[in-house]
């Protein structure tokens, strides 16, 4: 251990409690303070003693002391206020994953372990979902968790019906995802059962994290409900005037979540670029507009690593979400055979697909690309359907291979099937299809891009080369974190454990970070980051 030429910031007293201890053991006692006592030209890392700071005169038996870092707990890396607000100790949430990926029992697992929990809804019948807001209000009562809605732009019945649920059960949160805009639907939802208290506070009592990647989408959550939306549901009846007019004076959102390079719905957005840009707006928009409450930001995508946290509460973070990393969770509504082939995932391990839910209109999805040929195969029918009429505009030769090596199937089949699909969903799709052969075809090709994520979730292994598994680099990110630790086997993998080892690995390198501002050069070894088992984290959870 070294350090650059430094003033001496004080002088340190034994007091009988020094242990002398490594300056890596120091850094991991992240609930006790750290010196650096200058012993006879030695550094010495030390938990115990007194402390001077500044210019005062020594004491008697007193040392230099050349650094130190202040404790820093896994509740304290965040945002308190936010944690309070949602009930919560730790500020990390796991983000939602569709087709009940982020599972029910995840859910449970991290709001016992005082966490957040989002229920992945999208893309799951209703029946399954409410099943789902049975189950968790009935496990976790008081507990938070919370359910997502996915912008379904190809369906706003279906958004309406899972608003309608929301509102009817009492679901007072959700995770806004995969939103190109505001629509009347997600205002009706925030706005519901809106009041003044006595106290002329406004209460809201439904809220929303948005999780956006563009400074346009995150300014219209982070401003008021739109006039027009809210003059819409005044004529409907569904509000009042007077709530109108207290619902100009609240955020959409008052919690955004800026996603970065994450799996799933992603615009590939670099962290370092888009959350300060974000924060920056959320602090320009709260005083333009007023505010009684502050304007919440976390940060989402690449977050796998105590490094990756650690770097996300330095940029100011109010809360962490994750996604990819929680699949790979044996909580996780997932196969065993795709743990497993996340656990083998690195960086670059991963690629971007067309969208089942926005296909036509080219939005794509980050993908796993190793162990399976979805991706390939995806995009080569996004070609034909920008490049054919319907499906008897494809060339012969195209047909036959399509029919054989992904729908396995005549396509004349795989439409009878998605027209009775439809025919209970969303009978519109079917009217609209028997009217216009490209949007027949685009629901044909949606069936395998929504069947490829079916087959991976019940681990077909029939179908394994066409599995459609959303995951970001993050995955492989933590795969080499973990390599060589008890975390590095899928079914070692509990996501309480996994965010504990995150967040005491991202107290430790905050503790490392302030020696290192200090002028201390420290050694590799003090900033690496071994997994520990629940035991060992304990005193600090």
């Amino acid at each position: 251990m070294g350090r650059t030429k430094t003033a001496t910031q004080g002088w340190w007293v034994e007091n009988g409690s020094a242990a002398g201890h490594s300056l890596e053991e120091g850094l991991c006692r992240i609930g006790s303070p750290l010196y650096l006592v200058d012993k006879g030209g030695n550094l010495a890392a030390e938990t115990g003693g007194f402390v001077q700071l500044g210019d005062v005169p020594p004491a008697a038996g007193a040392m230099p002391l050349v650094g130190h870092a202040m404790p820093v707990l896994p509740e304290s890396l965040g945002d308190a206020e936010f944690c309070a607000e949602l009930g919560i100790r730790y500020p990390y949430i796991g983000g939602s994953m569709a087709k009940g990926i982020s599972s029910a029992a995840m859910a449970e697992e991290l709001g016992r372990g005082g966490m957040l929990g989002f229920f992945g809804a999208a893309g799951l019948p209703f029946a399954e979902v409410e099943a789902a807001v049975d189950r968790l209000q009935g496990s976790l009562g008081e507990i938070p968790f919370g359910f997502n809605l996915i912008h379904s732009p190809h369906e706003p019945d279906l958004e309406e019906a899972l608003v309608r649920l929301y509102l009817d059960r009492g679901i007072h949160l959700i995770e806004a995802s995969a939103f190109l805009s505001l629509t009347l639907t997600l205002v009706r939802y925030r706005v519901h059962g809106i009041s003044r208290r006595s106290d002329g506070s406004i209460h809201a009592p439904n809220r929303i994290i948005a999780k956006v990647s563009r400074e346009e989408l995150a300014a219209r959550f982070f401003s008021p409900p739109p006039e027009k939306f809210l003059n819409e549901l005044v004529s409907r009846g569904e509000i009042t005037p007077e709530q109108a007019e207290l619902a100009g004076h609240i955020p959409m959102a008052q919690y955004v979540t800026a996603e970065a390079d994450s799996g799933g719905h992603t615009d590939n957005r670099p962290a370092i670029a888009l959350f300060p840009t974000i924060l920056s707006l959320a602090r320009r928009l709260e005083k333009e507009f007023g505010y009684a409450c502050r304007l919440k930001v976390g940060l989402g995508g690449g977050i796998s690593t105590p490094a990756a946290a650690a770097a996300a509460f330095a940029m100011g973070a109010d809360y962490l979400v994750t996604g990819s990393v929680n699949q790979a969770c044996i909580e996780s509504g997932t196969s065993d055979t795709v743990r497993e082939m996340l656990t083998e995932t690195r960086q670059a391990d991963v690629t971007m697909a067309p969208a089942a839910d926005m296909f036509e209109m080219g939005v794509t999805v980050q993908v796993l690309k190793r162990g399976t040929m979805f991706p390939m195969r995806a995009a080569r029918l996004y070609e034909i359907y920008r490049s054919c009429s319907g499906l008897d505009d494809i060339p012969p030769q195209e047909r036959e291979k399509l029919e054989k090596t992904m729908f396995l199937a005549p396509l004349e089949e795989i439409w009878r099937d998605t027209r009775a699909y439809f025919q209970k969903r969303d009978p519109k799709q079917v009217e609209r299809a028997e009217r216009d052969p490209k949007h027949r075809m685009a629901l044909v090709f949606r069936w395998y891009l929504g069947m490829a994520a079916h087959w991976a979730k019940d681990g077909n292994p029939s179908r394994k080369m066409d599995y459609q598994v959303w995951a970001g680099p993050a995955m492989g990110a933590f795969n080499e974190w973990v390599s060589g630790t008890f975390l590095a086997k899928a079914e070692q993998r509990k996501v309480v454990t996994v965010a504990r080892n995150i967040l005491y690995g991202a107290a430790v390198l905050s503790r490392a970070a302030m020696l290192r501002s200090q002028g201390i050069a420290l050694p590799a070894e003090a900033m690496k980051i071994t997994p520990l088992h629940d035991g060992q984290l304990k005193e600090y959870f």
